[in-house]
């Protein structure tokens, strides 16, 4: 069975393929494409997977922030990080939440030896509102999630009101 593409441009008037890839008419349209668009993701630096290895090696982790009437309860996953390798400071309606995140893998088997390492430290920075009770802050960690319970000064959940809507 002969196989024959469907455009025209690539069989001659002999019914032969072209002799190299290249000299077909949308190769060079395909080439000039693809240098147009690296160029512009080059320059503005938001290529789609560029730059994925420097992602990989940095660790951020996901923060969840949620704000009530008693307070402010933040959850961090931090997987794969221990307890010690963590830091919660807060000053000044600032929540900072630093650490380490170290992992060794090692794989013996009877014909070779594979070990990989890797160590990251990670930094995240939480504006608070006024009117946190900082003294009666709690932090807690299980299973890789680390919670913070902020909860509010009894004078700032006082200090709002409900403002009521007249209607004409």
């Amino acid at each position: 069975m002969v196989r024959r593409s469907l455009l025209p441009s690539i069989w001659r008037k002999s019914d032969t393929p072209l002799a190299r890839e290249s000299d077909h008419p949308f190769h060079f349209l395909q080439r000039e494409m693809n240098r147009v668009f690296d160029s512009f993701f080059r320059d503005v630096d938001v290529a789609p997977f560029g730059g994925w290895d420097e992602r990989m090696k940095t660790f951020s982790p996901s923060i969840d922030v949620k704000e009530d009437e008693k307070g402010i309860l933040v959850r961090a996953e931090l997987p794969g990080v221990e307890e010690k390798d963590v830091e919660v400071l807060l000053s000044d309606n600032v929540l900072t939440l630093k650490g380490e995140k170290k992992e060794e893998k090692e794989e013996k088997e009877k014909d070779y030896y594979h070990m990989e390492r890797s160590y990251g430290s990670f930094s995240r920075v939480i504006s608070l509102p006024e009117g946190v009770d900082s003294e009666k802050a709690e932090a807690s960690y299980k299973n890789g999630v680390l919670t913070i319970r902020l909860p509010r000064k009894k004078e700032a959940a006082e200090k709002g009101r409900k403002i009521p809507i007249k209607t004409e």
